[in-house]
């Protein structure tokens, strides 16, 4: 077989590459159908995305070990900086000040800024000695790199996002090995953090998502119109859906975002529990290989790095999935690979580039060691 498939094929991660590129067409799939039965102005662009973006994965997948170390604080001052350009220049859109402009070119810095924290913290988890995991040296430069971003990302406001940071920077931390019983701490200080953020942090809109998630039928035609509409298309879509294209929530306009963050409720009702195992199993081969990749890891740089992108395309997954079914309020998450949007997209796939860049350290560590 080896010497039928060329050998710069054979080694690609094809227990991952095969299942994404499943989804995206199956994504591709759904966005035809949530346009009415047209490749405009969905489905079209989100396979053209996606072709950048995998040729971008490749492109990091080769990235030497070296150079990305030696970027990793640049890069992060660079997003920082960017950040803080938001907040004095940046674009509206959606009520919130979340992109920069420059010509033709629409940035997003916030989802450049998840996996840039995570490569960050793995940088300096990295140089920090082993003795001082114990100390205020592992948990103060820590939580000033991840507290930064989160302050000028809630600052747009962008509570997903910022959430998407913290959870990331939080699962190193606690993959560095950090005490626990500072994670039981920041638990406490959180649980009494929330209802004065409720009153005193989050916008309006922000707290009637709160209150909408806790009892979405007590407006269901306002603020719970969404996750109504949602659940109405998930269950109507018992086993095997409704057919291809003839989805009613979607079609009729009930569904409100049936192509961003409501896909997977446009995906169900046409397709049923049927597609929804199917996009499951998908993203578990995708995270499956990604954890297996991290765990190979030869050195704790790597190691932590793979696991960051893993909890990052997860917390994506997780948070859109409950979020579509009413488990978790609405946060703006849209779902990895199938949503329409160039942000999920770019940063997904960041995510996908960094770990087959992993995975190909991983490959050639043995050879130079033999070497």
């Amino acid at each position: 077989m080896n010497s039928i498939v060329p050998e710069p094929v054979a080694r690609q991660p094809w227990q991952m590459l095969i299942p994404l590129f499943l989804l995206v067409g199956f994504g591709a799939a759904v966005l035809y159908s949530a346009a009415g039965g047209a490749m405009q102005p969905f489905a079209a662009s989100h396979l053209l995305r996606f072709a950048i973006f995998l040729v971008m994965a490749s492109v990091i997948a080769v990235f030497p070990k070296p150079l990305v170390k030696f970027m990793t604080y640049p890069a992060y001052v660079g997003v920082l900086l960017l950040l803080m350009a938001v907040e004095a220049m940046g674009a509206m859109g959606g009520g919130s000040q979340r992109w920069l402009e420059v010509g033709p070119i629409r940035i997003q810095p916030s989802e450049l800024m998840k996996p840039v924290v995570i490569l960050t913290l793995a940088r300096f988890y990295d140089t920090l000695p082993a003795g001082m995991i114990n100390s205020w040296r592992a948990l103060v430069p820590a939580s000033v790199i991840i507290g930064l971003p989160m302050a000028l990302v809630l600052m747009q406001p962008d509570l997903g996002t910022a959430l998407a940071i913290g959870f990331g920077g939080a699962v190193i931390m606690l993959l560095a090995g950090l005490p626990m019983r500072w994670f039981a701490i920041g638990a406490g200080v959180g649980a009494v953090a929330v209802p004065l953020a409720y009153f005193f942090a989050l916008k309006e809109y922000q707290q009637r998502r709160v209150t909408t998630f806790l009892d979405p039928e007590s407006d269901p035609l306002g603020a719970g119109y969404h996750i109504t509409q949602s659940k109405i298309a998930i269950g109507s879509g018992g086993i095997g859906g409704k057919g291809f294209n003839e989805g009613s929530q979607s079609h009729l306009n009930y569904l409100p975002e049936p192509h961003t963050d409501f896909v997977f409720a446009t995906m169900a009702e046409e397709w049923g529990l049927i597609g929804g195992l199917f996009v499951l199993g998908a993203f578990a081969l995708i995270l499956r290989w990604g954890m297996k990749v991290a765990a190979d890891a030869p050195d704790r740089f790597s190691h932590l790095l793979a696991y960051g992108m893993v909890a990052t395309i997860f917390f994506y997954v997780s948070i859109n999935l409950m979020m579509v079914m009413g488990l978790a309020p609405v946060v703006g998450i849209p779902l990895p690979f199938m949503s329409h949007g160039g942000s999920s997209m770019l940063t997904n796939m960041i995510c996908v580039g960094i770990l087959m860049m992993v995975n190909r350290w991983n490959r050639e560590a043995p050879r130079r060691l033999l070497g």
